[in-house]
């Protein structure tokens, strides 16, 4: 008997089409970087058939670019968090990795809900790096009383959202017509709302402590602040931002262009400036005008996911690069060095990492998905004498090993994109924290998942899998009297 309930892969793409959709009308900016995009993804297409191996195929022929996206949204109670985990549980979307941005001067902690099967994976990739704020880390109490005071006055749920929900886990999962209500009613969560939770002077009060504190606690919602098209080609998207009237980043995060990319590299263009609406019983119509900037959109290009080693050799480069940045930067009196000075000395210092797919397999330094070659397939006797190690089956043409798709964030990067979107912030009052794991994970109510324990789970099984379809193959084979060796 067939399910009533809607996939929650089904419920994500609703959703993730319905944001995009709000996005584009309340950030036209948004839907004129989105075209950029589509354009160099097309060009980058044309110029390098399969630039990143059989993966970018494959994505090509599943349209996974087309919908990729992944947002951000900062929350300011652990209650909005666990809400916010139950909603995303419906969609597939599991929290993984936790990121402690107090190293970068930001007081949040946050996760990143993603689906985590290949499978869902390539149906939507959709992703939302979510914050929590963190009190803890803002000195001034006045300042930590007024967070904890105006939060505990809001509900950024719609009624009808929780009991959808409530609804989903109690009957095992939605109908269609469940899932688009849901979907409607949790669009008001994501939503801008210009009307301020806060008066003008007390969110001054905020953004005085930190530009972020005041974007979390003045607001009736989380608003998304950014969405982010995936590109093939971030260098290209930079250049020609300022032909389409963007005002970009001055430089791209993470690292620099390479023949084989590796983990991600991200840039945006600038914050708008909007109008918000402060309570003031002491005017005619009790509101008075101000401005805020906090939402932007952001461009990302995904390369494959590194092993431990691999990202300890990333770090270590990185570390090295930044040392040298900070010297050149020094020089320039501070003023900022320009993108293409930071690319220059990125490219010197991975001089070092291997640029190659053979290389980066052979010294463990990446993970790859290994699959039955359709040669192979179409001419089991390629298949005979297969019990040799994967290195003589790939050479031979038996086997090929796709790139993993890096589906997660780097903290610096993630930094470097808030910091350049929060304006001014010098004299802020935020201590000093650290990794409050535990914390964390109590107001999601769940563990983290390990983004590295799925890569190398899902390399591993793709190894399995494949050598046991092999197997099959070569067992049906004999029976037929065909090949006549096995494993």
């Amino acid at each position: 008997m067939s399910s009533p309930f809607i996939s929650p892969d089904a419920i994500r793409s609703l959703f993730c089409s319905a944001l995009s959709s709000m996005y584009r009308t309340e950030v036209p900016l948004y839907g004129d970087l989105v075209q950029l995009v589509d354009e160099v993804n097309a060009e980058a297409i044309a110029k390098h058939d399969g630039f990143e191996g059989e993966e970018l195929k494959r994505e090509m022929e599943e349209n996974r670019l087309k919908v990729e996206r992944h947002g951000a949204i900062r929350v300011g109670k652990p209650s909005e968090l666990h809400t916010l985990r139950r909603l995303f549980a419906l969609m597939a979307m599991h929290p993984v990795n936790y990121y402690d941005l107090s190293i970068a001067g930001l007081p949040v902690h946050a996760t990143a809900f993603r689906p985590i099967t290949p499978d869902s994976l390539t149906i939507n990739p959709f992703r939302v790096f979510t914050s929590l704020l963190r009190e803890d880390l803002i000195e001034d109490s006045r300042v930590r009383e007024i967070t904890r005071e105006r939060l505990a006055q809001r509900e950024i749920f719609q009624r009808e959202t929780v009991e959808l929900i409530t609804k989903a886990e109690s009957q095992g999962g939605l109908t269609e017509a469940e899932a688009k209500e849901l979907v409607r009613f949790a669009m008001e969560t994501f939503r801008w709302q210009s009307d301020a939770l806060v008066e003008k002077d007390v969110y001054d009060e905020l953004k005085d402590a930190h530009s972020l504190v005041a974007d979390i606690v003045a607001f009736k919602g989380p608003h998304i602040n950014h969405l982010t098209p995936r590109t093939l080609d971030i260098d290209a998207v930079q250049a020609r931002m300022p032909e389409k009237h963007i005002e970009s980043k001055h430089v791209i995060e993470g690292p620099p262009n390479r023949q084989c990319p590796i983990l991600l590299r991200q840039t945006s263009f600038q914050a708008v400036q909007e109008p918000i609406y402060f309570p003031d019983p002491r005017v005619a119509d009790g509101k008075v005008v101000g401005f805020h900037r906090a939402r932007f959109g952001e461009i990302e290009q995904r390369g494959v996911a590194l092993t431990p080693a691999g990202l300890e050799l990333y770090q270590r480069l990185m570390a090295d690069a930044e040392r040298e940045l900070a010297a050149v930067a020094k020089e320039l009196a501070g003023r900022p060095v320009d993108n293409a000075t930071r690319q220059g000395v990125l490219q010197k210092h991975f001089q070092a990492f291997p640029d190659t797919w053979e290389e980066l397999r052979a010294r463990q330094l990446a993970y790859f998905r290994y699959v039955r070659s359709t040669r192979a397939t179409r001419r089991p006797s390629m298949l005979e004498g297969t019990s040799q190690p994967i290195d003589t089956l790939i050479d031979q043409g038996i086997i090929r090993v796709e790139p993993i798709v890096y589906e997660d964030f780097l903290p610096a990067s993630a930094a470097g994109i808030f910091h350049s979107n929060l304006g001014d912030l010098k004299n802020l009052t935020i201590r000093q924290g650290g990794p409050e794991k535990e914390a964390f994970e109590a107001a999601l109510g769940a563990k983290v998942m390990d983004g590295n324990a799925l890569y190398q789970a899902q390399q591993l099984e793709s190894m399995t899998g494949m050598l046991e379809s092999m197997r099959s193959n070569v067992r049906a084979n004999v029976g037929k009297g065909g090949v006549q060796s096995v494993f």
